[in-house]
């Protein structure tokens, strides 16, 4: 006997057409775990051995086919396990689907085969629990790849229903706060999370395969540096004192350069005690990198290698669409001075003057919002952000970036005013941010102090002076270009996402009452 169509009706185990609340149904999946363990079963089993997970069986199963006369006889034997996802009552047999992580089966019961005793337990099995199934696979007549159960076991009870009745969690808060139900509901969410794995793992194999060292440093620090942020404070109660969970790993990853390594990167953890959005968690994932003799130059070209080698890993070439355009990401791609992209997209020249209430008044008139406490360089960030970011769909990188933005990059060769520093955007999405490193100790704390100015003035992320940093220089760094990748933002436009929550196993929400 054939499967009924999908979404027909449950007969055994269609529980919800009786009980009507979560709790009848979870007391109602507690009544059938007695009955289980009344008949002498463990519903918790300790192991199954698998012969093969449900991919590998298909494969194998349709190897032999392909090179077999007799298509119609072919068949294999294995043991296959999952959670069972459907099943269809039909008398005196029934078909069931059960899901591994990556693919799922058709199961066939048939009461002569598995016995009378055996069959009968089906109708306490539920959606959700997990089973084992030896048996032989082959095709149905419909040509459904199918195992044949000689046997089965019932390998772990779930206690309760899967979400949303079996028609999918759609709940987004729900989907965040409990992402294994999302997991189960959704199985497009694994492929999601496969495409992030896939994206670190191409990443740090780019990246050794060309001499960098992976290390790590810091979580907590005594100073929070290496970026405009404001940071969380925790205490250390043996030592008594403040600690930072770190907003960057810069300045420990520089001292690594002094150091004598040459090439270092870390892929981990930051934390940033500032606002939430669609593009912003508190805890997020970055790489950051430090390349001895390179410049910003020549880390551009380098940065668009790394990044042209992820998405043809991940997307299988460089054309992929995110949120609703075809984004081409073959080389070279479009590179902007900053002050000329101000002027193609505001309509402004912000590189005309270094006056903050001049430049004010051009961003104003751009129609971007400017308060007191923006010091000229965070009014063009502010323009940049507003005007210039919007249009940058297909792959960009905007480089030399004002001094007053940039308290760690090497001022720029030919222009003082400004600094050799790129960040690179894709479908307006700001994914990296990369110098020139300063390495003149002198302008390093000269440029510490301005941010004290800054910190004075009410801008809380302003930079805090490392004295320990400025020792470090003054032992010598040698010429260095460093480069931050958003990991959760890449994997946001890799896998067509909207929401930096969609790419975050367990994103920060806010605490439920």
């Amino acid at each position: 006997m054939e499967p009924a169509a999908k979404g027909a009706q449950l007969t055994a185990m269609s529980e919800e057409q009786h009980h009507s609340t979560e709790e009848d149904l979870r007391q109602h999946r507690l009544d059938k775990l007695e009955r289980i363990r009344a008949r002498g079963d463990e519903p918790f089993k300790y192991i199954f051995e698998r012969t093969a997970t449900i991919t590998e069986a298909r494969a194998t199963f349709e190897e032999q086919e392909n090179s077999a006369e007799d298509k119609a006889g072919v068949q294999i034997t294995a043991a296959l396990a999952g959670r069972v996802v459907s099943f269809r009552d039909h008398g005196k047999s029934a078909f069931a689907d059960i899901r591994d992580e990556h693919a799922r089966v058709q199961v066939y019961f048939n009461q002569k085969k598995v016995g009378e005793a055996a069959f009968t337990a089906l109708s306490d099995l539920d959606l959700g629990d997990f089973i084992g199934v030896n048996g032989v696979v082959h095709r149905t007549r419909t040509g459904e790849i199918t195992i044949f159960a000689d046997s089965y076991t019932l390998l772990t009870k779930s206690l309760r229903a899967l979400p949303e009745k079996y028609h999918g969690l759609t709940d987004v808060e729900t989907r965040y706060r409990q992402r294994y139900l999302d997991l189960v509901a959704n199985p497009e969410v694994l492929d999601t999370f496969r495409k992030r794995i896939k994206l670190i793992d191409t990443m740090r194999t780019w990246l050794t395969a060309r001499g960098f060292l992976e290390v790590e440093t810091p979580m907590l620090q005594p100073l929070a540096g290496g970026a405009s942020a404001r940071p969380f404070i925790t205490h250390h109660n043996t030592y008594d004192c403040d600690l930072y969970m770190r907003i960057a790993p810069e300045l420990y990853l520089k001292r690594l350069i002094v150091g004598g390594f040459e090439r270092v990167f870390e892929i981990n953890r930051n934390f940033r005690n500032e606002g939430v959005d669609t593009r912003h968690n508190p805890e997020f994932t970055m790489m950051e990198l430090y390349e001895a003799y390179q410049d910003y130059l020549g880390l551009m070209d380098e940065t668009e290698e790394l990044f042209c080698a992820i998405i043809d890993a991940v997307n299988g070439g460089p054309e992929f669409e995110y949120q609703g355009t075809i984004i081409n990401a073959t080389r070279p791609w479009k590179r902007l001075a900053l002050f000329d992209a101000i002027k193609e997209y505001a309509g402004i020249d912000l590189a005309a003057t270094r006056d903050r209430d001049e430049a004010a008044k051009l961003a104003k008139s751009a129609g971007v919002k400017i308060d007191n406490t923006m010091g000229y360089g965070k009014i063009v960030d502010e323009v940049m952000s507003a005007c210039v970011k919007p249009k940058l769909v297909q792959p960009t990188f905007l480089y030399d970036y004002p001094v007053e933005i940039s308290p760690l990059a090497k001022k720029h060769r030919d222009n003082p005013a400004i600094t050799e520093r790129f960040q690179a955007f894709i479908g307006t999405l700001e994914l990296c941010n990369a110098f020139s490193e300063l390495n003149d100790p002198i302008d390093q704390r000269d440029r510490f102090m301005q941010q004290a100015k800054e910190r004075e003035r009410g801008d809380e992320e302003a930079q805090i002076l490392d004295e320990d940093f400025i020792t470090a220089l003054e032992i010598g760094m040698p010429p260095t270009a460093g480069l931050g990748i958003g990991i959760d933002r890449l994997a946001m436009l890799l896998t067509n996402s909207g929401s930096i929550r969609d790419v975050i196993l367990f994103p920060q929400l806010r605490p439920t009452e």
